[in-house]
């Protein structure tokens, strides 16, 4: 994986709350890892379902916006989100990867799939988005 350090945006404050991070980003494609922490947990122990959705969201949503240029930012909202909750974590890290699966010049849809370190499936999901004018 070769991210461009320049492409990195500084973490807005939710992210900084909950620590993930991108670790790729190109054309269609974008992935984040968040560590598995204790305060991610539910009260079961296991990351809340919310956590998820907020990286399938987001990874999904950078997925369409790559422009390759640090000073052409392209911004999405999200319009519609599906998220499958399909087993509980066994590793100590969440890897989220979305792609964009289609749209147009005012939309878009994509998918992103969560694993664990291990490599167990976690969640996945579906979206549709739009992009924002600047």
């Amino acid at each position: 994986m070769t991210l461009d350090p320049a492409l990195v945006e500084d973490p807005y404050a939710f992210q900084s709350l909950l620590g993930f991070r991108m670790t790729d980003w190109s054309e269609d494609y974008a992935r984040f890892e968040l560590p598995v922490t204790e305060a991610l947990g539910n009260r079961y122990g296991i990351p809340h379902g919310g956590v998820y959705a907020t990286l399938l969201d987001t990874v999904m949503g950078f997925a369409a916006c790559y422009t390759g240029d640090p000073e052409n930012r392209r911004l999405a909202m999200t319009l519609s989100l599906n998220v499958n909750y399909l087993a509980q974590p066994a590793g100590s890290l969440l890897i989220a990867e979305g792609r964009r699966t289609g749209g147009g010049r005012k939309s878009f849809f994509a998918d992103a799939v969560i694993t664990d370190d291990t490599g167990i499936k976690v969640a996945a999901g579906t979206g549709v988005f739009r992009y924002r004018s600047s």
